[in-house]
């Protein structure tokens, strides 16, 4: 793969711009029709987001649709780890944090991180509920069958990967090139995280600027991803397999 000299500041705009729109921008903007399309119809709290619907087809259709979906929605990891790549003695994986280096500590930060950032996504949709400023979350609606669990699990990882790597890794290090201060970084990719979460409602879209900020505090001072990307899979795995029970207990859907 050759090499490229060092980006120009329009070009790393550019850059910045068409990632954004081909990936969470993108979803950004939908998020935020999607609540407007809710606000509307009437109060917030009586609209209903779904996360990992069927397609309501045949079962193995709805299964190879899932896979495609997960597949192609990591297109945009490889993509800034390709540009990224292509500048002189950039090697992201390293430079991120997932080298595979300290998986232990990683994997343990990142229950930590899990188990504080769970609680108060509970409060936060709590809160939220009860004032009206979010939706009703369904976590999964795919069919009882062998394969929704897999799934799940693997729509998790991709969620991690895709907006740790992209929100995160990648968008810290170009607004860092183009001179951003660590303060406007971190406040700009925590309300681009929030952005896509507009959906839900007010209450999830606070509660991810909060995660956003907490996670890029985070990273600006170890430099390791991986710990988020394995906090961020803990905790959608959680919501998405363990949806029933959740629902039972803290009145998810309700």
């Amino acid at each position: 793969m050759g090499e490229l000299g060092a980006p120009s500041r329009k070009a790393l705009g550019w850059e910045i711009g068409i990632v954004l729109a081909l990936s969470l921008g993108k979803s950004g903007v939908y998020a935020l029709i999607d609540l407007l399309d809710t606000i509307t119809r009437g109060p917030i709290s009586s609209g209903t987001a779904a996360l990992n619907t069927s397609t309501g087809t045949r079962e193995w259709i709805d299964l190879l649709y899932q896979l495609a979906s997960i597949f192609f929605a990591l297109a945009p990891v490889a993509l800034v780890i390709y540009l990224v790549s292509r500048w002189p003695n950039n090697k992201p994986w390293r430079r991120w944090g997932i080298d595979g280096q300290r998986c232990g500590s990683d994997a343990a930060v990142g229950f930590a991180f899990f188990v504080l950032i769970g609680v108060g996504t509970l409060a936060v949709y709590a809160v939220g509920r009860a004032l009206g400023v979010t939706t009703a979350i369904t976590t999964s609606g795919l069919p009882d069958a062998w394969w929704s669990v897999p799934v799940l699990l693997l729509a998790a990882l991709k969620n991690g990967l895709l907006e740790e790597i992209v929100v995160l890794a990648y968008l810290h290090e170009r607004l860092a090139t183009l001179k951003w201060t660590p303060a406007a970084i971190i406040i700009f990719c925590a309300v681009v995280r929030g952005s896509y979460h507009l959906y839900q409602g007010v209450g999830p879209f606070i509660g991810n600027v909060a995660m956003g900020v907490i996670f890029g505090l985070y990273y600006l001072h170890k430099r390791r991803i991986m710990p988020l990307i394995w906090a961020h899979f803990l905790l959608d795995a959680v919501a998405f397999v363990g949806y029933p029970l959740l629902a039972a207990w803290f009145g998810y859907g309700s």
